[in-house]
């Protein structure tokens, strides 16, 4: 018998794994497999490490999870501050109140991490790509477009259309999603736009804006120190 085979044997029988076999002694896992594929106490041996693997990984995950979470739930703090610092600079800003107010009627609001809003107007697209730009300082290259089609449609003329009227690059538009059955509602010459960013750090300060100003509108003192500021003016 080879003498690094007597050496494998000694070392699988410690509880040693292939990789560590190989490690030492340099014998391909294929012919480790070959010489223990017909042991029952290497099979058995194998089913115990593995299963040890299995563990070891399930720790480390929910580990890593464990201080993901706690890193994510810090940055979601951080957001919602930042937002409320934000804020009370922004609140009179005419832009930033239309592109909250636009999120709070036309907005996603079902998940975590996307900011968009849908509709047919070009105006009311152009205008929120606009709060993102200038009252947001989100990079272009961020603000992505995606357009709903009836088949009868051309795709290319409809990313054309939204492209220009968005103000945003042909590039940020995703492939068009075609709408199958039969129309219910009036023609739609270009479909149906949704413009937005995914961001869950930003989407948590855009509902984080949508506490605050709907309270701060209708709050007297805010009128007032408006008032106050042409007064002074």
């Amino acid at each position: 018998m080879r003498k690094d085979k007597e050496k494998a044997i000694e070392m699988r029988r410690s509880g040693k794994s292939y990789a560590e076999i190989f490690a030492l002694l340099k014998i391909p896992k294929s012919t480790l497999s070959d010489w223990f594929a017909n042991s029952d106490w290497s099979h058995d041996l194998k089913q115990r490490l593995s299963k040890s693997a299995q563990v070891e990984h399930t720790i480390r995950l929910r580990e890593l999870n464990k201080l993901r979470g706690v890193n994510l739930k810090q940055a979601y703090v951080e957001a919602r501050e930042e937002a409320r610092i934000e804020f009370e600079t922004l609140k009179y800003n005419p832009l930033f109140i239309a592109g909250v107010m636009l999120y709070w009627g036309e907005g996603d609001k079902l998940t975590n991490y996307s900011t968009k809003i849908t509709n047919t107007d070009p105006h009311l697209i152009r205008l929120y790509v606009f709060f993102l730009e200038k009252v947001c300082r989100i990079p272009k290259e961020k603000i992505r477009g995606h357009i709903l089609i009836y088949p009868d449609l051309n795709e290319e003329t409809c990313r054309l259309y939204w492209a220009s009227r968005a103000h945003i690059d042909l590039s940020r538009f995703t492939k068009c999603t075609v709408i199958q059955g039969k129309r219910t509602i009036r023609p739609l010459a270009y479909g149906v736009c949704m413009i937005g960013i995914s961001s869950t750090y930003f989407k948590v300060k855009m509902l984080e804006w949508l506490k605050l100003l709907p309270t701060e509108l209708m709050n007297r003192s805010y009128y007032e120190s408006i008032s106050e500021q042409v007064d002074m003016a």
